[in-house]
């Protein structure tokens, strides 16, 4: 039989044991404190001006949207009452465009990127441009659309969709690029040695998989597009009638906006600012959706 502990033995075990209970004026835990402070202020400091926009929007712009606002055409200057449901319909539309264009070149190049050759100079060479595009100046994509079609063909909602797809693009690539890359190798591998070739794997694991980060980086483009006027006032100029044909001018939200601030007229300045809280309500809504979309499914 084993001899029992003496008190001293036990003693100086249980000073070797570390305290591991927080002490109120530790060195450690007052640093924590402060950090933690330190934090939430510049939280709550950061977050002051988004919400005085966002009272802003809702208590200059809410007092005048109505379904006569967002169905109306614009109107003249001296002119009471109008809306901008004209340039809800140009917004949408030319997003759509932009979606139409940039959503299917920007997964296949990052089929590319990801699976095909991911290793190849090529892809290196598109990441770095993707990565490159991602800061370019708005203005330049619609000075670019404008030398290559407004020129041409003139102002356009097709080309107000062309210089919008341009800036989403980038996001679209380097987004469905990352959600492809997060797709276990295993389940690539078990694919191959079931037999499958390349385009079944790409189309029966890698795409479905990765599916919710690809909308998750489609949804955040289209929400930065719809925001976007510089691309617009060199493409798609502006309208106070319904669009008839893409390749007319059209208006939008963000262009009129910026036209109905500057003006003198009350009406104009109010109907700026219901435009301003539906546009933001627009971006709330791709972002959510977003956000729903990459949600991990249990």
């Amino acid at each position: 039989m084993s001899e029992l502990a003496t008190p001293s033995a036990s003693a100086s075990a249980s000073a070797k044991i570390p305290r591991l209970e927080r002490q109120a004026w530790e060195r450690r835990t007052l640093t924590n404190r402060f950090l933690t402070l330190l934090t939430w202020l510049v939280a709550i400091l950061g977050s002051v001006p988004l919400f005085s926009v966002i009272f802003m929007l809702v208590s200059e712009g809410g007092a005048r949207l109505d379904w006569e606002a967002i169905t109306a055409l614009p109107p003249a200057g001296f002119d009471m009452g109008g809306g901008f449901g004209n340039a809800i319909i140009g917004t949408l539309v030319m997003v759509a465009i932009a979606s139409l264009i940039s959503v299917p070149l920007g997964i296949l190049a990052a089929i590319y990127l990801a699976v095909l050759g991911p290793a190849s100079k090529l892809a290196s060479a598109s990441r770095f441009v993707a990565k490159t595009l991602t800061g370019f100046p708005s203005i330049l994509a619609g000075v670019f659309t404008y030398a290559i079609l407004v020129v041409n063909f003139g102002y356009s909602a097709l080309a107000g969709g062309v210089a919008l797809s341009v800036l989403m693009l980038p996001t679209v690539i380097l987004a469905a690029e990352e959600a492809m890359k997060q797709v276990p190798q295993k389940m690539v591998d078990a694919a191959y040695g079931m037999g499958c070739t390349p385009t079944q794997v790409i189309w029966k694991v890698v795409l479905p998989t990765g599916a919710p980060g690809i909308l998750t980086g489609v949804m955040l483009a289209v929400a930065g597009a719809a925001g976007e006027s510089a691309p617009l006032l060199f493409t798609a100029l502006f309208s106070n009638y319904y669009l008839e044909s893409l390749m007319e001018p059209t208006a939008s939200l963000s262009i009129l906006i910026y036209n109905f601030s500057a003006m003198p007229f009350d009406n104009q300045i109010q109907l700026a600012w219901a435009a301003s809280l539906v546009l933001v309500l627009i971006v709330l809504v791709f972002n959510i959706l977003a956000r729903l979309v990459s949600r991990p499914k249990f």
